[in-house]
């Protein structure tokens, strides 16, 4: 980045108007040209006024049909009032003052028949939509001479993402201050030059002055076309360059044995594999095979049997001669993967132990909360190798736990680790170990080549035999009967020895933002479509369902007389939430109202019904795994969604798509539709200037593919980029310390 691009807006333009593009994140001018258009208006095309809801900031695109200066005789003073209209409805725009002489100067520029942009709060007096004291641009009079007036009413009109202080014109007058005195040797390029002729793009300085101030809707297109590239071009050299690095390192060959432990457990399994955890199996076993580091991300929707998978793998590291560890994000989850891998593996696990097979291993836990002597034994069996594998949470990754020999490092839930802690556990081994990530969220095509493009892909796509199917409804809060029957349906599960989660968004509704796992990206999803100025109106919200009201108002109920009802959420300790959930999986409290607390790692094989209150405020993605906690036994399942939203919305969208499939894959590509842009790569690419602007996963697919075609071919060329230092500068100072997170869904 060159001084120009570096220099602060209070330098260029003054404290004043710097101050205010500081409340957009706008501190250098770098960040200014980075801030593109949302849309661009047409001259002489209208807002549609029919649209605009009470409370909303906007700008509006209309033309001035009135124009009145008055006195006021109740409270003095004078009033100008404005009527624009978009060709069928009319809003009123009004100014205050002490003397009229003061409103000439809008009275002279809102001149019936001009058009402008106009915006402010939408208010209401007397029945009329208004704004008060709104800014304004008037197209073709607010500019510096006649022919640029000509021009720039021929344009197409930058809406840039704006707040209140900052409106969008003010925005295009700063961005032009700082643009029209740049030259080619101020703006460095990304993009090298063999590739912008390749694909036809123009210089970096061309694709910013077609976006910011395009001749027409073509050189807007252009500019964005450029710009989109470039961003997919900086994301994928990352992630190819990352790729490389990792392959330039050895690890050592886990090709496994005959007659190992691997054979001894596939033919105690009491089922058999499916095609898909074979053809997995076979290509993580290839990947262990060889002297490269392997860094595989397996994907399977809810109960597709990837611990059945991962276990393998482990084993053909142990019967290799290493060992392997398995990263779990919490205690429960680590306990209850230990507890998985001790059942499924049996006299397989009990290395040395009298019952123990011949050629056994030990399975291991090791989390924060074991007491001292607990903690000594499992560091030594780490430490000696006679734990074939270690299962943990963070304390894995403590320089107090030495392996003998670390082969392989399995993660479970890795959006919920940051990727520097993944390494330092890498790290205990003294060569690189291969690394197999889990997730259980399904990830589209197209987000995996973005974030996952570093690691190769495997999929489970069906389900192993026996799994109970589950029938999913949309429930109408305000619907009183459909509310009885669904409180009168959970008890006849209860009567049939069956278990019922009850999962509320809150803890305690006396506390607010007390929420255990909302979906942050759906605050305000229905407040209405986003306005111009990004700041779109909100209705008085309805408080959230909370555990502690639901438990007391279940047990109230006539229909559940009689019936335990039991309480988890993230607050508890842990020896409580561990007796919560012994209550509910023995019986003794067979429903359990929660928080999505039970949304990963609960198995509880005689639970059959879900009720999930406001599940409009839980995504897509959160709903199929909540879900995904019934019908794990041979049970049929049944998950009722009880919204307040209303049909037609966004929020009834998502429910509805939930409702209509239990395929996790179909759900993601849904999810990624619906979702709002800025969301879709999560925290991997959210705030400030490492955010991406343009690039968008699913609309750009093809571009994605492409930049990483050529990303790949760099990198090959040149594993540095000494030959391309603007595209390494960009990467550092777009992505910095995130470029390790891309990894991150």
């Amino acid at each position: 980045m060159t001084q120009a691009l570096e220099q602060t807006l209070a330098k260029v333009l003054g404290t004043r108007t710097a101050g205010t593009l500081e409340k957009l994140g706008l501190v250098t001018v770098e960040d200014l040209l980075r801030h593109y258009p949302r849309r661009y208006g047409t001259p002489g095309e209208f807002t549609d006024m029919s649209r605009l809801t009470r409370g909303e900031h906007v700008t509006v695109m209309a033309e001035v049909r009135t124009t009145t200066v008055r006195q006021m005789r109740s409270r003095g003073g004078a009033m100008l009032e404005a009527i624009v209209t978009d060709g069928r409805d009319t809003l009123q725009l009004t100014f205050f003052a002490k003397r009229a002489g003061v409103l000439r100067m809008h009275e002279d520029k809102l001149r019936p028949g001009r058009t402008g942009l106009f915006t402010g709060t939408v208010g209401d007096y007397r029945g009329r939509r208004q704004l008060v004291h709104p800014d304004y641009l008037i197209v073709g009079v607010d500019a510096t001479d006649a022919d640029e007036a000509v021009l720039e009413a021929s344009r197409p009109i930058p809406i840039y993402p704006a707040a209140a202080s900052a409106p969008t014109w003010r925005i295009a007058k700063a961005v032009r201050t700082v643009l029209d005195p740049l030259l080619e040797a101020d703006v460095p390029d990304p993009v090298p030059a063999a590739l912008r002729e390749k694909h036809g793009h123009g210089t970096l300085l061309e694709a910013l002055r077609d976006v910011h101030v395009p001749d027409d809707e073509a050189a807007a297109t252009r500019g964005q076309a450029r710009l989109t590239y470039e961003e997919a071009l900086v994301l994928q050299t990352s992630l190819a360059r990352r790729k490389a690095d990792r392959e330039s390192h050895a690890a050592v060959a886990r090709a496994g044995r005959s007659g190992g432990l691997l054979d001894a457990f596939d033919a105690r399994l009491p089922f058999p594999l499916t095609a898909g955890q074979i053809s997995v199996g076979d290509e993580i076993a290839a990947d262990l095979a060889r002297e490269t580091p392997m860094l595989r991300l397996l994907q399977g929707d809810v109960g597709a049997g990837k611990t059945i998978v991962a276990l393998r793998a482990m084993l053909c590291v142990v019967d290799s001669g290493g060992q392997a560890a398995m990263l779990a994000p919490t205690e429960v989850l680590a306990a209850q993967h230990e507890r998985t891998l001790r059942a499924l593996l049996g006299p397989l696990a009990e290395g040395g132990m009298l019952g123990g097979a011949e050629n056994a291993t030990r399975v291991t836990l090791l989390t924060g909360s074991q007491g001292a002597a607990a903690r000594r034994q499992a560091l030594g069996e780490a430490a000696s190798g006679s734990a074939g594998i270690v299962v943990g949470t963070h304390a894995l990754l403590s320089d107090t736990v030495q392996f003998a020999d670390l082969g392989l490092v399995v993660v479970d839930e890795q959006h919920r680790f940051g990727v520097e802690q993944r390494d330092a556990l890498r790290s205990r081994a003294e060569r690189v170990p291969h690394t197999l990530v889990m997730t259980a969220t399904p990830i589209p095509r197209t987000v995996a080549m973005t974030v996952f493009g570093d690691l190769e892909t495997s999929q489970l796509t069906d389900k192993p035999a026996g799994r109970g199917e589950i029938t999913t409804h949309v429930v109408p809060a305000d619907n009183a009967a459909w509310m009885t029957r669904t409180w009168s349906r959970v008890r006849e599960e209860v009567d049939a020895g069956r278990r019922v989660y009850v999962v509320a968004p809150r803890i305690d509704a006396d506390v607010p933002e007390d929420d255990d796992a909302l979906d942050p990206s759906l605050a305000d999803a229905d407040a209405g479509a986003a306005s111009d100025a990004g700041e779109g109106g909100k209705a008085a919200k309805r408080p959230l369902e909370a555990v502690t009201d639901v438990a007391e108002r279940l047990r109230a109920l006539p229909a559940l007389a009689g019936v335990s009802i039991g309480v988890m959420h993230g607050r508890l300790p842990a020896d409580q939430k561990d007796a919560a959930m012994a209550a509910f999986a023995d019986g003794r409290t067979p429903v359990l109202v929660s928080t999505t607390v039970i949304e990963v790692g609960v198995d509880v094989r005689e639970a059959s019904v879900m009720v999930v209150l406001d599940a409009d405020h839980f995504g897509i993605s959160q709903l199929h795994q909540l879900r995904g906690r019934i019908g794990r036994g041979n049970l049929p399942g049944l998950c009722l969604l009880v919204t307040h939203a209303e049909d037609g919305t966004l929020a009834h969208e998502r429910l509805t798509a939930v409702a209509a499939t239990t395929d996790g894959f179909e759900l993601a590509e849904k999810d990624l539709e619906l979702r709002r842009e800025g969301d879709v790569l999560g925290a991997a690419q959210s705030g400030g200037r490492n955010s991406l602007r343009l690039l968008r996963v699913m609309r750009d697919a093809d571009v994605l593919a492409q930049a990483r075609e050529d990303a790949a071919a760099l990198i090959g060329d040149d594993p540095t980029l000494a030959s391309a230092p603007e595209l390494a500068a960009a990467i550092d100072a777009w992505l910095g310390e995130r470029e390790e997170f891309l990894e991150r869904s």
